[in-house]
């Protein structure tokens, strides 16, 4: 059920699954501090100790107020203020799913600069239940050559070019080395598994960005998004490297290093070898 479904068949569930989405999405305390949560409480709310019926939820980021309001039937008021020193010179009216978008980006954005890493926004993403613009990017583990030839032509002209030649090569060097290693399981799962997850995960997280912020923001220690997504491509651009010269010379522990070091820096859990 998509989101704008869950909104009209089940608000109050809606409501809290944003809530608890931005709580995990956003460190420590910074989630009360972006976003208010309105409650009607009831007498029998009260006296059961009930937190009550959620009315709005409101959202504030630099420059913006992002405001969600219920009313029973459901009924939906979503707006967006435009902020100037702290005062609201514009409003508009959005339609739900509209708002929605708005929303997850603003946290997914949220999510990446305290973090100081773009893959945050992907997870924030997730946290709230909102597919990432790059869901499309995905390497199967059946048919890894022929996935990484498609994932080079998906990328083409959706991220800048210095970086889909980046991953042009470490497609063609993730094919070559799942074809050296396929007589060694251990070593191929560690292949395998950068090929299906540590790059595609990196490509999504990217992806997942609004465009409009990563072209103008700055993570504190000076960097931009784009710098980030390319300093990890060449982190995975090296090891892969590394794993195909290893793989060549039959050097197996070398290889596996390079693969704990992979699942250390991009893995969603950690990987046993």
């Amino acid at each position: 059920m998509t989101l704008p479904d869950l909104a009209y068949s089940n608000p109050q569930g809606f409501l809290d699954g944003l809530i608890d989405g931005v709580g995990r999405a956003l460190p420590g305390s910074r989630a009360a501090q972006v976003l208010a949560v309105v409650r009607a409480r009831s007498i029998g709310d009260r006296v059961a100790g009930r937190q009550g019926t959620i009315t709005s939820l409101r959202l504030s980021v630099p420059a913006e107020i992002l405001t969600l309001t219920y009313r029973p039937g459901p009924v939906w008021d979503a707006q967006a203020a435009r902020l100037s020193s702290g005062v609201v010179v514009a409003r508009r009216a959005l339609g739900l799913g509209e708002w929605l978008t708005a929303f997850a980006g603003r946290v997914a954005t949220l999510s990446a600069d305290a973090a100081g890493d773009a893959a945050a926004a992907a997870r924030a993403l997730e946290s709230l239940g909102v597919q990432s613009a790059g869901a499309d990017i995905r390497v199967g583990d059946t048919q890894i050559a022929t996935d990484l030839r498609i994932l080079r032509n998906l990328v083409r002209g959706r991220i800048p070019d210095h970086a889909a030649q980046r991953v042009d090569h470490i497609a063609e060097v993730l094919a070559d080395t799942v074809a050296l290693v396929s007589n060694d399981p251990e070593a191929e799962q560690v292949v395998r598994r950068t090929a299906t997850i540590y790059l595609p995960d990196t490509l999504r997280a990217f992806l997942s960005l609004p465009p409009e912020w990563v072209a103008g923001h700055v993570f504190p220690d000076g960097s931009t998004p784009t710098d980030a997504f390319i300093a990890q491509l060449a982190v995975i651009e090296h090891a892969a490297g590394q794993m195909r010269a290893a793989a060549i010379d039959y050097h197996a522990s070398e290889l596996l290093a390079n693969g704990r070091f992979l699942a250390q820096r991009f893995g969603r859990s950690s990987l046993e070898l």
